[in-house]
């Protein structure tokens, strides 16, 4: 009875870390491209970068790229918890209980 408590634990601690690690890369990747684009030279690429990735995210988000961050966050959340109560299904049925 104890594992209930245990699992729904899991599944809220791998669903959050699910959900944020998408969104850290790409804001992560956001944030670099503006740290290149600080460079005299190199703005043009760093700006071709931006308009790229946010054109990547509308897709996702029916034209809003904040939406497609977040609609990949949630895929990405939903996954990660999918695969923990697999993980957890197989851990029960391999120790035995």
């Amino acid at each position: 009875m104890m594992t209930l408590p245990t699992f729904l634990r899991s599944l809220l601690l791998t669903g959050a870390l699910s959900f944020a690690a998408p969104i850290v890369l790409i804001g992560t990747v956001l944030i670099s491209f503006y740290v290149v684009g600080q460079v005299p030279f190199i703005d043009a690429f760093s700006q071709a970068g931006v308009t790229q990735i946010l054109n990547f995210l509308a897709v996702f988000g029916n034209g809003d790229a904040v939406e497609g961050m977040l609609i990949i966050g949630l895929t990405c959340s939903l996954v990660g918890a999918l695969f923990d109560t697999y993980a957890f299904y197989r851990h029960q049925n391999l120790r035995g209980g």
